[in-house]
């Protein structure tokens, strides 16, 4: 009966709880114990890994879906996976339609490291970035979330900086398709901003040659 309580007792507690590890319920019982439980209740579906060591519970899902907040959700674990991180690259610019081809995975850019994770909520990616250029995101309450995402003119930044190195010449700029005409001068005026703190010549030369065309 007392091992059934502290059953009951953890399950209670991660059905409030937008992911979970092991060390967050040291307080409800020994981890040993915890560890039976969440192996027990995983093997039923009702708890879903998100990575290794953290988890989230199938109740606490069918909340948010009800709710209509699992694409938030989706969005508030990218910036969870690896952190700190930002919604950046092929995402953001998927959603200001600069892009056209929609993304397959959650595009992020991160301060610790390149690390790609797959799961049940799909794939997310991450690109380091040195510390001087991480910036460029605000932060947005979508329900009970709080996202970090990069403005529209940071997100193009970053989809160009990891690319710069195969973006040799006018051909395989204007191969991008980069929606141009959606870039307002305010926002180009934020991207000299970033070209100026990264201040290579590379980056001056696809950025001038981005804007002369338009699709």
């Amino acid at each position: 009966m007392r091992n059934e309580n502290k059953s009951k007792n953890i399950i209670k507690t991660i059905s409030g709880l937008p992911f979970f590890s092991i060390n967050d319920l040291s307080f409800l019982a020994e981890k040993k114990y915890i560890r039976v439980v969440l192996y027990r209740y995983s093997k039923k579906g009702e708890i879903i890994r998100i990575k290794n060591g953290l988890y989230v519970s199938r109740n606490f899902l069918e909340q948010i879906e009800r709710k209509n907040m699992l694409s938030a959700y989706r969005e508030f674990l990218a910036n969870k996976l690896s952190e700190p991180s930002y919604l950046s690259s092929e995402y953001v610019l998927s959603e200001y339609n600069l892009i056209t081809e929609m993304p397959k995975k959650i595009t992020s850019v991160s301060f610790s490291k390149t690390i790609n994770f797959s799961n049940y909520f799909g794939s997310f990616s991450y690109r380091k970035i040195k510390k001087e250029l991480f910036t460029g995101f605000n932060v947005f309450r979508k329900g009970e979330f709080l996202i970090l995402k990069a403005t529209k003119a940071k997100a193009l930044f970053d989809f160009i900086y990891f690319r710069k190195n195969i973006l040799i010449n006018e051909e395989t700029i204007k191969e991008l398709r980069i929606n141009t005409e959606n870039i307002s001068s305010k926002d180009w005026k934020e991207i000299n901003k970033y070209i100026s703190i990264e201040g290579s010549k590379k980056m001056k030369y696809i950025f001038n040659n981005l804007k002369k065309w338009k699709y």
